[in-house]
């Protein structure tokens, strides 16, 4: 009886050591756990703002903390900020095609449509913040490139989306039944037979004869010849 008695106890005792043991794996499992940062969406990291040996609380509420690992960005879902006055603001609505040209890429206009406007107001610019979505993302487009937007009032067909070189049309005159301009080469103007295209506003395109950069004279008076010295003015 003794015996029976005894075994008992040291199964009794066999399961609290297991007990104990078990206890001791899943508070393991949880330290580990804790030291695994998971993102919360797929992205591509900007920055690593944190070091092996850091210690990393939320928020970074200690001392000596830090409340990010790393910067991170979903580089499917970029769009460009863009402010608009508020004496525009009922020009420019939801699902709008519009324009964008990047600095980094300016060879390349892509087209995007107004996704959201911000409703808040920057009262110190009278401005309101404007959200804009690629219509296609294109693998150069990167965070933070400067940009900028033009509104349309309809879609572009596709004839019209590459830039074409533009002159004020006042550069553009007719001499002997020609049309021509006076481009600006070594400090004279020099006669240059054009083919101009649509009007734009107070431009003309130039569908042959200047290329873009080229300086123009700007109302070519009727007595200025071929081969004439001529100046930049100062502004």
């Amino acid at each position: 009886m003794a015996r029976a008695d005894k075994a008992r106890a040291a199964v009794g005792s066999s399961q609290a050591a297991l007990g104990a043991a078990d206890a001791g794996r899943r508070s393991a499992e949880v330290s580990v756990e804790q030291t695994v940062i998971r993102a919360p969406f797929d992205g591509v990291v900007l920055t690593k703002n944190a070091n092996v040996g850091d210690t990393i609380t939320p928020f970074s509420s200690a001392l000596d903390t830090k409340g990010a690992v790393v910067t991170m960005a979903d580089m499917g879902t970029l769009e460009v900020e863009a402010d608009v006055s508020e004496s525009n603001l009922q020009k420019v609505k939801v699902g709008q095609p519009c324009e964008i040209e990047l600095d980094a890429i300016p060879d390349t206009r892509f087209q995007g449509q107004v996704s959201r406007l911000v409703p808040t107001v920057d009262r110190s610019k009278a401005t309101v913040m404007t959200k804009i979505s690629f219509r296609e993302l294109d693998p150069r487009i990167l965070p933070d490139m400067s940009a900028k937007v033009a509104f349309l009032t309809e879609e572009l067909p596709a004839g019209q989306r590459m830039p074409s070189p533009a002159v004020n049309a006042a550069a553009v005159v007719e001499r002997g039944g020609r049309t021509v301009a006076y481009v600006v080469r070594d400090a004279k103007a020099y006669e240059v037979p054009v083919q101009t295209g649509r009007r734009l506003g107070d431009m003309v395109e130039v569908t042959s004869g200047l290329r873009a950069g080229d300086k123009v004279v700007l109302r070519p008076p009727q007595k200025l010849k071929d081969g004439a010295a001529v100046a930049i003015a100062k502004k």
